[in-house]
Parts: structure tokens; sequence; C-alpha cells
């Protein structure tokens, strides 16, 4: 039988053997022996939700209040008279057609693509090689919208997206293990309230079933359902 490494041993000593609150559930994800980086923290939300239904198929991005502690690289598909104001909001590069081009021959050096609602026809061709990416700009998440400059500020400083995946679960990062415990549970508050609010009409039973928290190589906390469900 392979030995498990100390630092894993004596993390799986200190998991939490019943769910708990979760101010009590950052205080013990911060607890686990950490690797020598900073690890991201992240909340993973098991939903009754019923993956075969579009309207349940969870997806949208928010802004978490203490950030996320990690800048991303945008790009913004505008027009000539936005493409400054997008650069100066801090994207990599911006603009349409020549950029359009520039994806097309293999430039993929960005996590978010913003484009105005003038740009789909442009950009449409480029759906076979961003989609499966996960990167084709989508009014559902906030990244096609007339607001090019405001929404390139928003996801450079770490806006947070998320999708429920084929399990009916939903995984976002909100925050760094350096940041406080407050920070953390402020930013888990927020993005719980932003999932409960969005439950979908149609969902039956109950909505979230689970919810763990973790570091990036960390064991998962369990929280408890009955501080979010009541």
């Amino acid at each position: 039988m392979t030995k498990l490494p100390k630092r894993k041993r004596e993390n799986e000593k200190l998991i939490p053997a019943e769910p708990l609150e979760a101010v009590d559930a950052v205080a013990a994800v911060k607890k686990f022996k950490a690797p020598k980086f900073d690890q991201s923290v992240e909340v993973c939300l098991h939903l009754g939700v019923d993956t075969r239904q579009a309207d349940q198929m969870l997806r949208g991005s928010v802004s978490l209040p203490k950030g996320i502690g990690k800048s991303k690289r945008v790009i913004a598909f505008c027009q000539d008279d936005v493409k400054q104001a997008a650069l100066d909001a801090g994207a990599v590069k911006a603009g349409g057609e020549s950029l359009v081009e520039e994806v097309e021959k293999g430039f993929f050096d960005f996590d978010v693509a913003i484009a105005s609602p003038d740009m789909m026809r442009v950009i449409s061709k480029l759906g076979r090689v961003l989609g499966p990416k996960g990167l084709m700009p989508s009014p559902k998440n906030g990244t096609v919208t007339p607001k090019v400059a405001d929404a390139v500020g928003e996801f450079a400083a770490g806006k947070v997206e998320y999708r429920t995946d084929k399990g009916g679960n939903i995984h976002a990062i909100i925050g760094k293990m350096s940041f406080t415990e407050a920070d953390l549970l402020e930013n888990y508050n927020h993005f719980l309230e932003t999932i409960e609010r969005i439950k979908p009409s149609t969902v039956k039973g109950v909505y979230i079933k689970k919810i763990t928290l973790s570091g990036t190589m960390t064991p998962g906390v369990q929280i408890k359902l009955a501080a979010v469900e009541d």
C-alpha cells in the first residue's frame, strides 16, 4: 500500500467529523497544513437541479466584495471608438476583426473575452474554437455587454464566473488562504446569496443539497445546510 504524504496524513486528521457552520468551516479550512504557495479557497455547491433541463443550468458571474486575490487576462472585441477605453480598463488586447484574426491564428493567452453586442456577428465564427474552452462571450455571464470598459475592469479585477456542470455542481473561487477569515466568510455569504437568488422556479425539492469548502490542496469541509436553507 502506498504511504500517504505527511501533510496529507496530518490534514486528514483535521477533517471535521460533522458539517460546520460557515464561520467555523472557514476557520477549519485555514487550519489545514498548507504548501508554500498561497492556495485559492473554493466553494462547491451540489444543487438539486435537473441538468437535462436548460432552464435549470445556472450560468453567470458575480463580483465578490473582497475580490478573489487574483487578476484575469481579459480581451475585448469592440469597435475602434471603444478600444482605448477597454485597454485603459485593463484589457490585454482590444479590437474588432484584427483581434478575431489573431484568435483564429491561435492566440489564446487570455482568461476572459468580452464583446459588445454589435460585435457578435463578427465573432460568431470563433464559436468553434472558443466554445469548447469556455471562452465564448455570452450575455448569460455578463461577457456580452454594451458597457465593454466596465466589464473589462470587473473581470480583470477577478470577477467570478460560475456554471452548473453535468453533475449539478457549481464550483467557484472565493478568495485566497491569505485572506482573513472575515473576508472569506463575507465572500462566501455573498456568493451563496447570489446562487439562492437565482434559483430556477422549476426546481423541485431541496435546491442546495451540499456545500463543501476547500483549499487548492486541502481536504473539503462540509458546511451545515441548516445555515443556508432557513
